[in-house]
């Protein structure tokens, strides 16, 4: 093709794909904005970006996540570079950032004992999203990433060395890695779609790493158990363990937060009234709560 314009592509897109969707890679493509991008539709495309453009177009009608084709995904203000080894960061997990920031603040409210710090442990960092995302709004704490994928870790390291976070990355099996190592919040968006769920052979989900997205447990909650069970190992007294979860886990993860002992259990719904991450607290009478 020659001589393309910004509409003439975009209608084609428009055939096959997403209108936003088109707009975003388009005006990523070229590096402006989406109203600038609307606002000259004679713009002329080079041949190489006109072909690029296409490109991505077949491929996001195959069902390739934007994020993947782009490299960049948009988390809590900032962005973050994304590849087929880590799960694409989505909005309802800013949810999961945001109640974490409730308690750490409330927590430097009631005058943290300075000799401790302020410790966040991330399980399952994955693109390193929720961790770096942490250390930048609270710079004082330290943050400790952990997951299972050396190669979701290469990702989450050049994300904090481009966010200029000096969060320290390990790799393992939840808690493994860290000893006796403890926290005062333990955040996780662990893998909770059951083994064999149908929404796994569909749309974005084909391309992302299964690790990430299912345990292949028949309920999805085979790593919610096992983080919660250690949990009170690792929180430091009247730490907090925040967990984002399936649509219908919600109940699940309260009952086995209460009967792991933990206390002041509950849970908190998404835009859509999902109940989607919930936390619970170590109970230890003999210091302040947080």
């Amino acid at each position: 093709m020659h001589g393309d314009s910004v509409g003439e592509l975009l209608a084609i897109a428009r055939r096959v794909i997403d209108r936003l969707d088109a707009q975003y890679m388009l005006s990523h493509l070229l590096g402006i904005s989406r109203a600038s991008l609307i606002a000259h539709p004679d713009r002329i495309l080079s041949s190489t970006e006109a072909a690029t453009f296409l490109d991505w177009i077949n491929q996001r009608a195959d069902g390739k996540p934007v994020a993947q084709l782009l490299g960049v995904r948009e988390f809590y203000g900032r962005v973050f570079g994304v590849d087929q080894h880590v799960l694409i960061p989505r909005a309802e997990t800013e949810i999961l950032v945001e109640q974490a920031l409730a308690r750490i603040f409330e927590q430097k409210r009631l005058d943290l004992p300075a000799e401790y710090g302020l410790s966040i442990l991330d399980l399952g960092t994955g693109s390193g999203a929720v961790a770096i995302t942490l250390k930048l709004e609270v710079p004082d704490a330290t943050v400790t990433g952990v997951d299972v994928s050396a190669a979701a870790l290469r990702r989450a390291r050049a994300n904090a060395a481009t966010l200029n976070a000096a969060v320290t990355f390990v790799e393992g099996s939840w808690y493994s890695p860290l000893a006796d190592q403890r926290a005062h919040l333990i955040v996780a968006n662990p893998p909770y779609v059951r083994r064999g769920d149908p929404h796994l052979a569909q749309g974005d989900l084909r391309f992302e790493p299964i690790m990430a997205l299912t345990d292949q447990s028949d309920d999805g909650l085979a790593s919610i158990r096992t983080i919660v069970a250690g949990a009170s190992q690792h929180l430091m007294p009247n730490g907090w363990l925040l967990i984002e979860h399936g649509y219908d886990q919600a109940l699940f993860v309260r009952d086995l937060m209460t009967s792991a002992g933990l206390v002041d259990v509950e849970s908190t719904r998404d835009l859509s009234a999902i109940e989607r991450v919930t936390a619970g607290r170590r109970k230890d009478n003999a210091s302040k709560p947080l």
